[in-house]
């Protein structure tokens, strides 16, 4: 198996991941990419001067005794190769309710939150991860399927910041069966079998045939994602030489309109620059980009966009960027108060605090309003859960869209009478950190309308096949 070796060792050299001097903090889940990334970093970073400084192991605490048993080996692999181990126990589940993300992204900000900690104990310069060219082929196949641009689709770095992936240019399977080859164990997380998350059903449903189709494909897709990533470094640094018209200071910066008349692969660039310097942390998706750029366009002076972090004003020959005030209630209730925001009907509008968009409009069939809002508040996915059908007939075309406020009433379907909102959250137990968080649609003269995951109005109560629906739905961004 020696072609491996050489292969990572290549990687390590060409893309100058790390030299003589360095520290290198091995993150390690006890799959079989980390486990062999460990060993191969072992026996290749004396050659460049530098050295293992320990493993790093975040228990996400989602499967029970089998994270505890991943949590064991991983200790008992640091043990039998003389390192030191950095462990954190997360609580994967309470940070995606707090944060309003899936299970998946938010077992991702746990890991990033802590490696660089974990580093710093061990006195690491570097982390490496075990990414591999599958994991880089799945990514910017899923990246496409969202519209991604060159940003997106040039994958996960090999290099950025304190981390490094120097298994980027191999395969799973090269993997395994060097550790095999070794009679190496690893642990498997079965969850890595589960279909209904995207990136799983990709991987064993999707990337086979792929690889029937066109052998070598993973590899293909791999290149591409490094040479997009060529791209979008030479074109970001086009942009970035386009500061004549951006003008910073503290919290706020100004982009003249008429810089944006340049290429839109540069003008894109330049309003992702300025947003991130404003917001440090804070990328725009695509379509953010482009409601920057249509608000360019506009001829509507004071025109503004709310966007996540982010606020975004027209004033005269210019753009004005700031960072998006947050008005903190108190320690238990840390949600901004967000601005009343008009919904049209039929329209849209975003709702950057809870990244989330809300749309209206006619729909064709009329289901039971109640059937999709009772119940558990989960955060919008697949399906109709944060969905519900209402008497057209009992909205105005333009309606508002904000979260709860000090003293909201209503009537919930089927109740007797009006009802104090924080009183019905109690009821159906609707945990308080998610409270201040549930967009509520109201009238223009505040009659609340529908609670999104938890109750409609009986004033919207559907009463007969005859009458015409108005579709409200909640889903994340595109």
């Amino acid at each position: 198996m020696r072609p491996l070796i050489a292969r990572v060792a290549r990687t390590i050299r060409r893309a100058g991941l790390f030299g003589p001097g360095d520290r290198i903090a091995v993150a390690v889940s006890g799959g079989a990419d980390s486990v062999a990334l460990l060993l191969l970093l072992r026996d290749l970073a004396p050659e460049l001067g530098s050295e293992v400084a320990g493993l790093i192991h975040v228990n996400h605490g989602l499967r029970g005794a089998d994270s505890d048993a991943d949590e064991s080996f991983c200790r008992a692999l640091a043990a039998r190769l003389g390192l030191a181990v950095e462990v954190h126990r997360a609580d994967v589940a309470g940070l995606a309710r707090t944060r309003h993300v899936s299970i998946e992204a938010a077992a991702r900000l746990a890991r990033y939150d802590w490696f660089p900690v974990a580093a710093e104990r061990l006195g690491a310069s570097v982390v490496a991860t075990g990414h591999t060219a599958d994991d880089q082929a799945e990514t910017v196949l899923l990246r496409l399927l969202r519209g991604s641009g060159a940003r997106g689709v040039s994958g996960i770095r090999i290099k950025r910041g304190i981390y490094v992936r120097p298994l980027l240019h191999c395969r799973r399977r090269a993997l395994r069966a060097w550790l095999e080859d070794m009679g190496q164990g690893w642990r498997e997380d079965t969850s890595n079998a589960d279909v209904r998350v995207p990136r799983n059903r990709l991987r064993h449903q999707v990337m086979p045939g792929l690889e029937d189709l066109a052998p070598g494909a993973v590899m293909a897709l791999a290149r591409y994602a490094a040479l997009a990533a060529d791209d979008e470094a030479y074109l970001t640094a086009v942009a970035e030489e386009s500061k004549p018209g951006i003008f910073f200071s503290e919290k706020e910066a100004r982009l003249g309109i008429s810089d944006l008349d340049a290429p839109p692969a540069i003008a894109r660039r330049m309003i992702r620059i300025v947003a991130e310097k404003v917001v440090p942390g804070r990328t725009l998706s695509l379509k953010h980009v482009e409601a920057v750029r249509r608000l360019a366009a506009t001829d509507k002076p004071g025109s503004r966009l709310d966007l996540p972090g982010l606020l975004v004003q027209k004033t005269g020959s210019a753009l004005r960027f700031s960072e998006a005030p947050t008005l903190m209630r108190n320690q238990s209730q840390p949600w901004m108060a967000w601005p009343e925001r008009l919904l049209l009907s039929p329209g849209s509008v975003d709702l950057p605090e809870v990244g989330l968009t809300l749309e209206a409009r006619p729909a064709t069939s009329a289901p039971s309003a109640v059937s999709k809002t009772s119940g558990s508040a989960a955060r919008p996915g697949p399906g109709p859960a944060w969905q519900v059908s209402i008497r057209a007939a009992s909205v105005t075309p333009s309606l508002i869209v904000r979260n709860r406020r000090p003293g909201d009433r209503f009537q919930p379907l089927g109740a007797p009478g009006r009802r104090k909102l924080q009183d019905v959250l109690v009821d159906r137990k609707i945990p308080r950190t998610e409270r201040d968080g549930l967009p509520i649609v109201t009238t223009l003269t505040g009659e609340i309308l529908w609670v999104a995951g938890v109750a409609v109005a009986e004033a919207c109560r559907v009463r007969t096949p005859e009458d015409s629906v108005l579709l409200l739905e909640l889903r994340k961004y595109q």
